[in-house]
């Protein structure tokens, strides 16, 4: 159960390849094959560029689908006002369990990635390349990739190019998290939200997009903008590449044209004729029910528009014989797990969410109905990163999609089915824990320091939970949960304000001796498989 896909899945394309070019040749494409298989590419002006992005409707393939040229044309215009170089950075963090798409092409497709990449770097003049990994293979492959073009990140150098790798972890993937790990930090949100157009790298204005985009817009500059036409949708053309896994008898990685049913591409994988449900988008994307399923293709507006997502790409259909609810509390508890414990409502709020649908598995009524939905509710736009808002979306759409499992479980005696782990998660089911990476990784260490409430000092003035939402909620009476608790090592500072600012002087630290530092572990990993001017106006 929760089996781990392997890095390169079996990959599969639906009409004539694009992206996947050259992969009936050759494992990897390295740059000699790159180039018999896709040709020489050459050098297009800035405004040529974002004209090219806008006219094919390309979107970040991230899970946002943040139009390209916009963001673009933002960079350079930051870039211009401020007299800077940008920086571009390729995000090839997939870290979702049920996602695959872009370590595929990173293994295999490295050179198509990196074309559209150079491309960008060289209209708007940047000197700096990044692209952020988290696995071995990715790493391994990307880095021969920059040897074969004679790339460095030597000081000498025209243009910088390195990879940087960073723990598997879900917050890893967020922009923010990516461009802090970059500058030395830990590579987790930082508390405050900017734009990386205007501030990333270094304070430099910063391009930053998925593998998958820069892949599209090298083939895009490659064949142009009215052969790319020729295929998908006319508003939104080209091809997409998706993860199908879940209950398939053949996980994938396949390149479809946008319009195709998404019928047909389970059918390719070999998923039931009648799925309880599919998931789609990945763990922060939407479920839809099978009746759905023969309504829906593959495209974003036709997706959104059924009340699924395309998000990054993930389609997981379920069988007729598995616990929906059941199977989607694993999942809720792994994405509560992989919270980077600095946010209070996702700190807090996930791991509650989790318990809630638990309650609700175990007959808990419409009291623990009710409890999930507002804690989803509460959790949204409160996070420094889209994950708690990810999350909340995919629990808000598991009791909006199961409403008869909802109604067997917590009013009756449940669904009668097992739960049989088919969504896949990590190895052995179990995710990551601590955030390590980065300068900072010492606070994600054990807590040095436990905080105590004296009951017959405290009022309920309720600063506490103010301050350090980490540790100390309000009941409904207004006083604290907790009478003691152990305190993170990143919310210390906090902890100590909280003691120092509480009016009634109900609060106090107590501080354990400096244990000996542990011998670092590694995290648990998924399996292995096989320019020169600024844009103008």
């Amino acid at each position: 159960m929760n089996e781990a896909l392997p890095d390169v899945p079996e990959v599969r394309v639906v009409g004539l390849p694009q992206l996947t070019s050259g992969f009936d040749l050759v494992d990897r494409l390295d740059l000699q094959m790159h180039l018999k298989v896709h040709g020489p590419l050459e050098p297009l002006g800035g405004e040529q560029l974002a004209q090219l992005a806008e006219r094919i409707n390309l979107r970040g393939r991230g899970g946002a689908g943040f139009p390209f040229h916009k963001k673009l044309r933002s960079v350079a215009e930051s870039a211009i006002k401020r007299g800077v170089r940008p920086v571009v950075v390729v995000n090839g963090s997939e870290d979702e369990p049920a996602c695959r798409k872009d370590t595929v092409l990173i293994n295999r497709a490295p050179h198509l990635i990196l074309d559209g990449a150079l491309l960008c770097a060289e209209a708007m003049g940047a000197r700096t390349l990044v692209v952020g990994v988290t696995r071995e293979s990715t790493q391994r492959s990307m880095e021969q990739a920059l040897a074969e073009r004679g790339l460095s990140n030597g000081r000498r150098s025209v243009l910088r190019a390195r990879v940087q790798r960073n723990p598997v972890r879900m917050v890893t993937g967020a922009a923010a998290s990516l461009i802090r790990s970059i500058d030395g930090g830990p590579a987790i949100p930082p508390g405050r939200k900017t734009s990386a157009s205007k501030s990333g790298v270094g304070g430099a204005p910063t391009l930053l997009s998925n593998a998958e985009t820069f892949a599209q817009l090298a083939i895009a500059a490659r064949i142009g903008p009215e052969r790319y036409g020729n295929t998908g949708l006319y508003d939104e053309p080209g091809t997409v590449m998706l993860t199908v896994s879940g209950a398939v008898a053949r996980p994938m990685v396949v390149e479809v044209p946008t319009g195709v049913p998404l019928r047909y591409v389970l059918q390719l994988a070999g998923a039931p004729p009648v799925p309880q449900g599919v998931l789609t988008g990945g763990y922060h994307g939407k479920w839809i029910d099978a009746a759905t399923v023969n309504e829906a293709i593959v495209s974003r507006n036709s997706l959104d528009a059924v009340g699924g997502s395309l998000g990054a790409g993930a389609i997981l259909p379920i069988s007729q014989d598995t616990c929906p609810l059941g199977e989607s509390l694993m999942v809720a508890k792994w994405l509560a797990q992989e919270s980077a414990n600095q946010c209070g409502p996702c700190y807090l709020g996930l791991p509650a969410a989790a318990r809630g649908l638990e309650d609700i598995l175990n007959g808990g009524g419409a009291a623990a109905l009710e409890a999930v939905r507002q804690v989803a509710k509460n959790v949204k736009r409160r996070g420094a990163c889209s994950h708690p808002d990810g999350s909340a979306m995919f629990l808000e759409s598991t009791l909006k999609a199961f409403t008869e499992d909802i109604a067997l479980h917590a009013l009756g005696n449940g669904c009668g089915r097992p739960v049989t782990g088919v969504l896949p998660l990590f190895e052995g089911g179990a995710a990551p824990t601590g955030i390590p990476g980065g300068e900072d990784e010492e606070k994600n260490g054990p807590s040095r320091q436990k905080i105590f409430v004296d009951w017959t000092l405290c009022r309920g003035h309720g600063l506490c939970a103010d301050l350090l939402p980490e540790v100390f909620q309000l009941g409904a009476d207004g006083f604290p949960t907790v009478a003691q608790a152990q305190v993170p090592r990143y919310a210390e500072a906090k902890a100590l304000r909280a003691v120092r600012r509480c009016p009634a002087l109900a609060l106090r630290i107590e501080e354990s001796a400096p244990q000996a530092k542990a011998p670092s572990r590694n995290l648990p990993v998924l399996s292995q498989g096989r320019g020169r001017r600024a844009l103008g106006r």
